[in-house]
């Protein structure tokens, strides 16, 4: 049997921050990143009372919550400060440039995304970290302007086509190599039947007993 939803209680916006084009790089994913990064640096008991809504950073009180959170919403404006240079993580990169996870692994690889260092995070609720590679805001945002994820994929495909290309040569000149020794085995094998020809007449000739 499903749960029934937990009911919301009314509340009252206390402050909004627009978030600039220039953080979000047009993401809904990165947008929450920026949230979290936010929440991460508030009291526990706060950080649900920050929340995104429409590309803004919003902070809601339960409507007879007479406080303003005033403390709350100084250190959200503090943090939000320079938040454009926030380093970007995979899962907004992938957003941002509408790409694979097996596409960046690739371009990453190969330098056409370039690294601007590494993280390592704690996963919620378990012992095991993970470290994973951030990228420069400025460098997604000018791969994303110059629309250079189609670029790449066809350079990509083009780069396949060819190596199956090549894959096809390679193996037919293989199988051809086998042909030809195949074939230079079956005329040594006859080169040295004919070398020993079978005398006819033989075991007459050796009845006669002009062998002893």
């Amino acid at each position: 049997m499903s749960r029934a939803p937990k009911k919301k209680l009314p509340t009252r916006p206390v402050r909004e921050w627009s978030l600039s084009p220039a953080a979000t790089l047009g993401s809904a994913v990165r947008a929450k990143g920026i949230l979290l990064e936010v929440r991460a640096h508030l009291p526990f008991a706060e950080r649900k009372l920050v929340d995104v809504e429409s590309g803004m950073l919003v902070l809601s009180v339960p409507e007879d919550d007479l406080d303003d959170h005033l403390t709350t919403a100084d250190t959200v404006t503090r943090k939000l400060q320079g938040i454009e240079e926030l380093p970007v993580i995979p899962r907004e990169v992938e957003d941002i440039l509408t790409i694979k996870q097996a596409e960046r692994h690739r371009w990453l690889k190969d330098g056409r995304l370039q690294s601007a260092g590494t993280r390592t995070v704690k996963l919620r609720g378990r012992a095991r970290k993970i470290t994973f590679h951030v990228f420069d805001p400025r460098h997604i945002e000018d791969v994303l302007d110059r629309g250079l994820p189609e670029i790449w994929r066809e350079e990509d495909a083009l780069a396949a086509a060819e190596n199956r290309r090549r894959g096809a040569q390679k193996a037919a000149l293989k199988k051809a190599g086998k042909l030809d020794r195949k074939s230079s085995q079956a005329a040594d094998n006859k080169s040295g039947k004919e070398a020993s020809p079978t005398l006819k007449g033989w075991d007459d000739f050796d009845l006669d007993g002009l062998l002893r």
